[in-house]
């Protein structure tokens, strides 16, 4: 049945978006063409292309590779409209959402996608001495730290102290392990940069997992594949390993072993958005929204809460946090908001899962499809190349990234080897670099803790 559409835009009901990420922006693309009036709110005005975070980190790919301005992916459409801003209380009873520094949204019909934030797991020293990896920010703050520990060892080796070039990365689910492989890749790629000694021997990559496989979710060959790829290439990889707490220059573990190191990316898990809290409703261990089978609040069934902010009920526990769940959760909120303006019936949830894929590195990779086929090597990671450039919303990004992966695999060369925001590095000042770091760490730590 079709919709009668209003005879001005005014009249039309408001759909507010909260967060642009997969959820949020497969949820506006929806709603574009709809006889409704939807603003997209986010604090970034950029979509990011998350999985590929850790390139930009490794100096692989610039920032604006993976991330795609929002207003250019809608312009022209005068249904959607993007609102820069930062969401500091919902009232659902007044059907409001309050940004800072703002006047409110008034909206008929609420969707909350700001997805997830790092988490520490209650584990003392994590939030003030790991970096996460969640947002474009991170991934830049995190290679400014990495390649400025290699121009301090350059430089004052003797003054750099214990774990200078000790890199320990905790978690092995996917953003792990491809950190993991990035590094080792970086290590080679720096050999050519530093003269007065070897980076391949100088530095080196812990990975730490608490359970007993990498890559949980996937098949024993493949999790057994990655392990062998990733210590062939000279990762020390250990599992059955948990972190107690962390030091400024130290990693202390559940059986006290001690692990010098200046630099600890945190992979071991997410939480939802903070925006999840301004919600009178449910939520589980990691603060996702418990919604309703069609994705709606209990409580409050013009609102919708989609991607890594729900949990979703599926046949074995909740959905994971996902970008195919993202995206398929956010197109199905527009989808029932639609139904219900023509008087249609809300139908539940069903995720289709499409497999999962993980990049060890060149050449090497895992990938797992519906119907049991899988892959893993050369072919797997040919996939995986191919599907995230597919991925990436906009030509530009998607020509972008190309290139610089053919250049980095073809001259065996990561380009984007830039320090950008850094405090120079001194010899009579060498505290500078840590204190430039501290105060990187600070502000996105700072932003973090806000809603959206």
């Amino acid at each position: 049945m079709p919709f009668d559409t209003p005879s001005s835009t005014s009249e039309r009901p408001h759909i507010v978006i909260v967060g642009a990420g997969f959820a949020g922006l497969e949820a506006a693309k929806t709603l574009r063409d709809a006889p409704v009036r939807v603003t997209l709110v986010d604090r970034n005005n950029y979509h990011k292309f998350q999985p590929l975070l850790y390139e930009v980190a490794m100096a692989g790919l610039e920032p604006d590779d993976i991330a795609h301005n929002v207003r250019n992916i809608f312009q022209g459409n005068e249904t959607v409209n993007f609102r820069l801003g930062t969401v500091v209380d919902i009232d659902p009873s007044r059907q409001q959402v309050r940004l800072h520094g703002s006047e409110s949204l008034s909206y008929d019909h609420l969707i909350l996608a700001a997805g997830a934030v790092s988490t520490d797991f209650g584990i003392p020293g994590v939030e003030e001495h790991a970096y996460p990896l969640k947002n474009v920010p991170d991934a830049v703050n995190l290679r400014n730290r990495v390649l400025r520990q290699f121009e301090r060892y350059d430089r004052q080796r003797e003054a750099t102290g214990e774990g200078a070039l000790t890199f320990v990365v905790v978690g092995g689910g996917p953003t792990g392990v491809e950190m993991a492989g990035a590094f080792v890749e970086l290590f080679d790629t720096l050999n050519d940069d530093f003269s007065q000694f070897d980076t391949r021997e100088e530095a080196r990559c812990l990975l730490l997992e608490m359970e007993e496989d990498l890559l949980p979710p996937y098949e024993a060959p493949q999790r057994a594949y990655t392990r062998q790829v990733l210590e062939a290439r000279g990762v020390d990889v250990r599992t059955n390993t948990a972190v107690e707490r962390v030091d400024p220059n130290r990693v202390h573990l559940a059986d006290g072993q001690v692990i010098p190191t200046q630099t600890l990316v945190w992979a071991a898990g997410v939480k939802a958005s903070p925006v999840a809290n301004l919600l009178d409703a449910e939520q589980d261990r990691g603060d996702r929204v418990i919604v309703s089978p069609d994705l709606t609040v209990p409580e409050h069934p013009n609102v919708y809460v989609v991607g890594d902010m729900a949990a979703i009920e599926g046949e074995d526990g909740y959905e994971p946090q996902l970008a195919q769940v993202a995206i398929q959760s956010g197109r199905h909120a527009a989808d029932q908001i639609q139904r219900r303006l023509r008087d249609g019936n809300s139908e539940r949830f069903e995720y289709w899962d499409l497999g999962q894929m993980a990049t060890i590195g060149r050449n090497a990779a895992v990938a797992e499809f519906a119907g049991g086929i899988a892959f893993r090597g050369f072919m797997a990671w040919f996939l995986w190349v191919v599907i995230h450039i597919a991925k990436l919303v906009g030509f530009r990004n998607r020509l972008s990234a190309l290139v610089n992966w053919a250049y980095n695999y073809f001259t065996y060369n990561r380009s984007a080897r830039l320090i950008l925001d850094a405090v120079p590095i001194s010899d009579d000042a060498p505290m500078d670099v840590d204190a430039a770091d501290e105060q990187s760490k600070e502000r996105l730590q700072t932003m973090e803790t806000q809603p959206q």
